[in-house]
């Protein structure tokens, strides 16, 4: 497959072990397969950046796919909330994190490579207003469908790193670029809050109903 990484560098030789490991899914490689979102994710700084591309072999690589129908929206943020530094203070939000860390959370440690989405400053507030208890699993789950962002495929072994070679780069200018990635954040959050506006229904989930009736994995109705 061929994939994009968005820095203010080029990144010809991607290395194992480096990257911040407070990341949505730890310390790991973090790239897109669309060009124009990694140039947007290069000038997130409002500098000018580069779109690195790749040719990555999947071939002998573990994959965990966080968007497959075996998993939920709990699992990804179960991992968001071990990974994570910042989230609010709150009783209840410490209260949610310790029971999605002991419910849903995955042991990403077999893994060589994990897709699922990403968390930028938008996502990552939706996330916190779920934890917090402000909205229910129904507008987290229409939410995560805001602004477009798709999938992340994330390296995050030795193994996986071996399979990726570099093949080019394209420059992202921050004057078109960053005004992109600002106005695809804007646009998601003023879709969430018409989202957080609209009517709820009376059998909506909220995280402390989930913690009460002690929903697990298998529940049909985190489906």
């Amino acid at each position: 497959m061929i994939l994009y990484h968005g820095s203010e560098n080029i990144i010809e030789h991607p290395t194992y072990g480096l990257g911040k490991k407070n990341n949505d899914y730890g310390r790991g490689f973090y790239c897109t397969e669309n060009e124009e979102l990694a140039k947007e994710w290069a000038c997130s700084h409002n500098k000018d950046g580069f779109a690195n591309k790749y040719v990555f072999d999947l071939e002998g690589l573990n994959i965990l796919y966080l968007n497959s129908s075996q998993y939920n929206i709990l699992n990804w943020l179960a991992i968001l909330a071990k990974n994570r530094t910042y989230w609010e203070n709150s009783t209840i939000s410490e209260l949610a994190k310790r029971y999605l860390a002991e419910n849903f959370l995955i042991d990403t440690s077999p893994y060589d490579v994990i897709v699922g989405y990403r968390a930028d400053d938008s996502y990552f507030s939706f996330a916190q207003d779920f934890v917090s208890g402000t909205i229910s699993y129904k507008q987290l789950a229409e939410a995560m469908r805001l602004g477009k962002l798709g999938e992340q495929i994330v390296l995050v072994s030795e193994k996986a790193f071996e399979n990726i070679k570099f093949v080019s780069y394209s420059t992202a200018g921050a004057s078109v670029y960053y005004v992109k990635k600002k106005e695809r954040d804007v646009a998601a959050r003023r879709e969430y809050r018409m989202t957080k506006r609209s009517t709820l229904s009376a059998d909506e989930l909220f995280i402390i109903d989930i913690i009460r009736e002690e929903m697990k994995q298998d529940d049909a109705r985190l489906r």
